[in-house]
């Protein structure tokens, strides 16, 4: 997967025949924790990008084996990685430290310093340096330009929370045979359609009864505030009773993933949805304007989610489908 792209900042051992290393973190300096722990859980060997990378310059003669170690003290673990480099040849190493539950508890962007140090296979230092870094929230999501991560929005997607248990628990008074069984195969498509659509208004009205509604809540800082967006939990939604359009669309996957349906989020200018394929094999959705949670009916809000859909060019829309966002090792959030 094609990840967000570092900023070389810091450059040192500027002789010929010395090798060179340059350092980059994250975006701009800046670590999002939602690209942290998705690159700390992919294996080195097939690590696209990474929160801190180390580009290696072999200027010498000879074959270079080094020891490379970065950590970002007080809130990673020290990741080390072994340089086994021809000369002339160049390559960019590719760190992703596991984090500190201390970065999944943040909520206000923070400072850091990244720490590199290389060393010889006998442990003599070759080269040190220390880089600023700025932590962002816990709830930053970066979605690039033209939405280019926005799969990575899936991280918001909780369905074990415990929250989310216990709504689906209320959800099942909502229904008439009091059961919540996600898709059954065995059944008629047509059977399994209603099915899906009842489970559907069930999990709607437990959230209107708990009284969750529309408050927006996107505001967030950092150098890459132009396609940052602050997101709020699924537990916060249902602790704070509040959600807007995206954090609504996050909170119903949840729900749906957790009872084993296929939720999808459809992001449009300024606004987003949620969908929910009706049976596991069809190409057909039930969409929910999830912003009229708690102030109109659920054929409501599936009626707006339908029109306002329809008026947009298949250019114009992004689908997050959490299913394939799960194959792309795209996980929740640590909480």
């Amino acid at each position: 997967m094609d990840g967000p792209k570092s900023t070389p900042i810091s450059i040192a051992l500027h002789r010929e025949t010395a090798p060179t290393y340059t350092v980059s973190v994250g975006l701009k300096g800046e670590v999002f924790p939602v690209f942290a722990n998705y690159a700390s859980l992919q294996k080195p060997a097939l690590r696209q990008w990474g929160t801190i990378a180390v580009t290696v310059r072999n200027s010498s003669r000879d074959t270079l084996r080094e020891r490379i170690t970065v950590q970002v003290p007080g809130w990673s673990d020290q990741e080390i990685q072994l340089v086994d480099l021809a000369p002339g040849a160049v390559r960019t190493y590719t760190f992703a430290p596991t984090f500190l539950p201390r970065l999944y508890h943040n909520r206000e962007i923070a400072a850091g310093t990244a720490v590199v140090n290389v060393t010889d296979m006998a442990g003599n230092a070759v080269f040190a340096t220390t880089t600023p870094v700025h932590l962002r929230s816990v709830d930053d999501m970066f979605w690039g330009a033209d939405f280019k991560y926005a799969s990575f929005a899936a991280s918001w997607v909780t369905p074990h929370d415990l929250r989310i248990e216990a709504l689906l628990s209320d959800a099942r008074n909502f229904v008439p045979d009091h059961r919540l069984p996600g898709y059954e195969d065995a059944k008629s498509e047509a059977v399994q359609e209603r099915s899906t659509v009842a489970q559907a208004r069930a999990i709607f009205l437990a959230l209107q009864s708990r009284g969750v509604s529309y408050v927006k809540s996107s505001t967030t800082f950092g150098d890459n505030r132009e396609w940052s967006e602050r997101l709020r939990t699924p537990r916060e939604a249902l602790r704070d009773n509040s959600a807007n359009c995206i954090d609504g669309a996050l909170l119903y996957a949840s729900l749906f993933e957790n009872i084993g349906m296929d939720p999808v989020i459809v992001l449009v200018p300024g606004h987003a949805y949620v969908g929910l394929r009706l049976t596991r094999l069809s190409n057909r959705f039930l969409y929910i304007e999830t912003s009229y949670t708690g102030r109109t009916t659920f054929e409501g809000a599936v009626s707006a989610a339908q029109r306002s859909i329809h008026r947009y060019q298949p250019s114009a829309m992004t689908f997050i489908r959490i299913l394939d966002a799960r194959r792309a090792g795209i996980y929740p959030l640590p909480e």
